[in-house]
């Protein structure tokens, strides 16, 4: 049977031996992803037209990042409640039926969004967006883990993962397309939102050609005759032996997931800030504000003028820093398994964590602020992404290999949605504060190395079989 013992002296190539239907649980199980990460990611980026349209205020007022930080808490506090939820479900009820569950959730109220009036109404679709968002990547995850052999499944768990580049990408074209079409409107942003309606069609495909794991199945069995060996019970996270799995867990979630939001999607800022800077220049306008109190409310309305003026430039240079960014995240995510393989689960994370920390330190406090040529950008950029978002495969990777098949949905989903507690407590914190996103980032950057001590207390589990 793939995935077991068996097979832990083979010596194949990874993707030697992988029949049809593993490949197709790898290929449904990517698309949900990366539709998950679209309907994400299309709010990153709308967040500049969407919150000032409902407000009636420019891109940069200061009302617009602390409405968008309220809507990341909601989105994030959405995903920590659905991905245990829907982590619970999945192992009770099975993996493929949880897995329709959630994409039609997320795809449906991201649709609604596109109806939104008010900012506290986009907050809180947000809510229940990012609820199917969290559940869908739960199950998806311990299914690509169940499904695959253990020489092969680092690999397939970072290109599951990787995947989620091509919905970053999907936001991105539709940010400089649509919503960023002048021809559109206004209100071009809904059009954005209104996409999200489309992956609800995965969940034929799911319903018509995914049948659950068969170690789940075993798992179920054993729960109808053992009292100790229940499907989906939470509090046995809780308890020896899968305590320190489940901190560890949930800790290096927490430490990605805040960094995610608050350091590596603010690497779109990096053509944004010289487009804004050229738009400023082209239109007379000083970058630096006037002293005077009555000046300055004249300035803010010239700087305005300007930048509506270059609306569009402007947004295609936040896609296109968007773009490299999350190509050099893809490359990262999808050799995470590689590397993983050759050194193992723990020496990976450190690497990708003191890389990541070094890497804001260049972008954000000596790239961006100094205005550099664009070939600067464009070689940072992927760098910086590929550390900052690449240890996200890793937990695709490690957490469905700390639990037993009963728990597994329910551990891996706990652990990462767990991670979206500490996010959100970040950005209400944040959206009660008027701070810079460049300056945001800084200020997080030593979450990395605190990341380093806690992979040090991790347990590795390279070459080692899934347990039952």
């Amino acid at each position: 049977m793939a995935g077991r013992s068996t097979d832990l002296t083979d010596r194949r190539p990874w993707y030697s031996g992988i029949t049809g239907y593993q490949w197709l649980v790898l290929v449904i199980a990517s698309l949900g992803w990366v539709f998950d990460v679209f309907e994400g990611q299309v709010f990153v980026a709308s967040m500049r037209d969407a919150m000032p349209a409902l407000l009636g205020v420019e891109a940069d007022h200061a009302s617009v990042s602390q409405w968008n930080d309220r809507a990341f808490a909601s989105f994030l506090l959405g995903g920590a409640l659905g991905g245990v939820l829907f982590g619970i479900v999945a192992d009770r009820i099975g993996r493929s039926k949880t897995m329709v569950i959630t994409i039609l959730f997320y795809s449906l109220f991201t649709c609604v969004t596109a109806f939104a009036q008010t900012p506290w109404q986009i907050v809180l679709l947000r809510f229940f967006v990012a609820m199917g968002v969290g559940g869908e990547w739960a199950v998806a995850s311990a299914m690509v883990a169940e499904v695959m052999p253990t020489r092969s499944r680092p690999v397939m768990s970072s290109i599951f993962h990787g995947s989620s580049v091509f919905g970053t990408l999907m936001a991105a074209a539709v940010g400089a397309l649509v919503i960023g079409n002048e021809a559109l409107g206004e209100n071009a942003w809904r059009w954005g939102f209104a996409i999200g309606a489309v992956p609800a069609l995965l969940t034929v495909w799911v319903r018509w050609k995914l049948r659950e794991p068969d170690e789940w199945v075993r798992a179920k069995d054993r729960a109808k005759t053992d009292s100790e060996a229940q499907v989906g019970r939470l509090w046995d996270l809780l308890a020896p032996p899968h305590l320190r799995n489940t901190l560890v867990g949930v800790t290096l979630a927490s430490i990605g997931l805040v960094t995610f939001w608050g350091v590596h999607i603010y690497g779109k800022n990096a053509w944004l800030r010289q487009a804004q800077t050229t738009a400023l220049h082209s239109e007379n306008v000083p970058r630096i504000p006037p002293s005077d109190k009555d000046a300055k409310v004249a300035y803010k309305k010239q700087r305005a003028a300007a930048l509506a003026k270059h609306r569009s430039r402007i947004k295609r240079a936040e896609m296109l820093s968007m773009t490299f960014n999350t190509i050099g995240g893809g490359l990262g995510l999808i050799l995470f398994g590689p590397i993983a393989i050759r050194w193992g689960r723990r020496k990976t994370f450190i690497f990708y964590h003191a890389v990541a920390f070094l890497m804001v330190l260049v972008l954000f406090q000596f790239l961006i602020p100094r205005n550099p040529p664009a070939w600067q950008l464009a070689l940072a950029l992927p760098v910086f992404g590929f550390f900052t978002l690449g240890m996200h495969a890793g937990y695709a990777v490690y957490f469905p290999e700390l639990y037993p098949t009963r728990l597994r949905g329910t551990g891996s989903g706990f652990c990462f949605n767990m991670g979206r507690l500490a996010t959100a407590a970040a950005f209400v914190g944040f959206g009660m504060v008027t701070i810079t996103d460049e300056r945001k980032a800084v200020l997080l950057a030593p979450l990395y190395l605190v990341g380093v001590a806690v992979v040090l207390l991790a347990r590795e589990t390279q070459g080692q079989d899934l347990p039952e």
